[in-house]
């Protein structure tokens, strides 16, 4: 199915909220892939990211009546699916080194993408690197590069401090280094 325009969105959305099963299977298929891919990246396992896929459409069309239009049906959608795989991966003991306990002062710094250079063909090799990454580094890697949370937002979500994000973080900058100098 071809990517619909906003206003046939808009009005698939009107219609799941009557209940049209028809326009449930449009809406699903509009964000499916991109939502599949956004699991994938979360849990790299094709089986978790499907029944998390299909978990959190099921969760979309039950609660449906709960978007508000703040933000697009695409973003309310995104949202509830990145919250499912955290739960997934919440089920499978994720584990984060909690900073609490130890007060490093870790160095912060912030990607200054002016003075990257695109490279084209580093793509597959950094997706591969942070695929490879451990599952807490990964996560926080995800949520802060990909989707675009701050470190307070993650704290949030993954109920860590923001220390532990930040070294989450820059631990899984080092690791993708060690990798891509390999």
């Amino acid at each position: 199915m071809e990517q619909p325009n906003t206003e046939d969105i808009h009005s698939l959305v009107k219609k799941c909220l009557q209940g049209n099963h028809k326009a449930q299977y449009d809406l699903y298929h509009a964000f499916s892939k991109a939502m599949y891919n956004t699991c994938l990246r979360f849990l790299s396992d094709s089986r978790d990211a499907e029944e998390t896929l299909q978990n959190a459409f099921i969760l979309i069309f039950k609660n449906i009546e709960s978007f508000r239009g703040d933000a697009t049906i695409g973003a309310w959608i995104k949202k509830i699916v990145i919250y499912q795989c955290i739960n997934k991966l919440k089920e499978k003991n994720l584990a984060f080194q909690d900073l609490n306990s130890h007060h490093y002062e870790i160095p912060y710094e912030e990607i200054n993408y002016e003075q990257l250079e695109y490279n084209q063909s580093m793509i597959p090799m950094i997706t591969e690197a942070v695929a490879a990454l451990p599952t807490g580094y990964k996560t926080v890697c995800n949520l802060y590069l990909f989707e675009g949370y701050d470190h307070e937002e993650i704290a949030n979500i993954l109920n860590i401090s923001v220390a532990t994000s930040k070294s989450q973080y820059s631990r899984a900058k080092q690791k993708i280094r060690e990798t891509l100098r390999k």
